[in-house]
């Protein structure tokens, strides 16, 4: 029986072979299970589409499950940056981009994403489109950053927005959801953005 919005909207939408295989492959590495959902890999490749995206930034590699649906909205001139603090994780991610065809659209960049951010600016570096899915402590600094690197008419989503409902709960105070409150009071107040947080697969 189907109990929640987000377990109907799934079990309309599954993964197919090659994102499954993705999900298979993180078990067996001992990798947290915290890809997103697979409804949710749909939307990410709907607005990266929708929004006509050449350009993609993505904060949290993991296994490459979100990167393959960051690209699948993408032209074929378009290019995946992906910002992994593990290369291993960043390995496997690879692996999995150059198994779905993507080997020539994406660019890996080791350590903490703070630093690879920093680097991007130096060089230049600007993007139409930012995923924003690795540690929450430094969700305010990711979207400063992907405010400075935005092209114009940028979107930028963010994911675990309500930290399984951490962010809700007015007696839990750590790090990582004073952050992210941070984080989405930002979105919600910034002059310079028009936002919305969406009330499914954890915000």
């Amino acid at each position: 029986m189907l109990t929640t919005p987000d377990e109907y909207v799934n079990q309309l939408y599954p993964e197919d072979e090659e994102l499954q295989h993705i999900i298979e492959a993180i078990r067996e590495q001992g990798m947290p299970e915290v890809s997103v959902a697979p409804a949710y890999g749909k939307l990410l490749t709907l607005l990266v589409q929708a929004s006509g995206a050449s350009s993609v930034l993505e904060i949290g590699a993991l296994g490459g499950y979100s990167g393959i649906c960051l690209c699948r909205g993408l032209p074929a001139h378009g290019r995946l940056t992906s910002l992994e603090l593990k290369e291993e994780y960043a390995a496997l991610a690879g692996k999995h981009l150059a198994m779905a065809g993507f080997q020539d659209q994406v660019e890996y960049r080791i350590g903490p994403a703070a630093d690879s951010l920093a680097a991007l600016r130096e060089e230049g570096r600007t993007f139409d489109f930012f995923f924003i899915d690795a540690d929450k402590e430094n969700y305010p600094l990711y979207l400063d950053y992907a405010l400075e690197l935005a092209n114009p008419g940028a979107l930028i989503a963010g994911d675990n927005c309500f930290l399984r409902g951490r962010t809700l709960n007015s007696e839990k105070n750590g790090p990582s959801v004073q952050a992210v409150r941070d984080f989405n009071a930002r979105i919600a107040a910034d002059e310079r953005l028009i936002s919305t947080l969406l009330p499914a697969y954890d915000g």
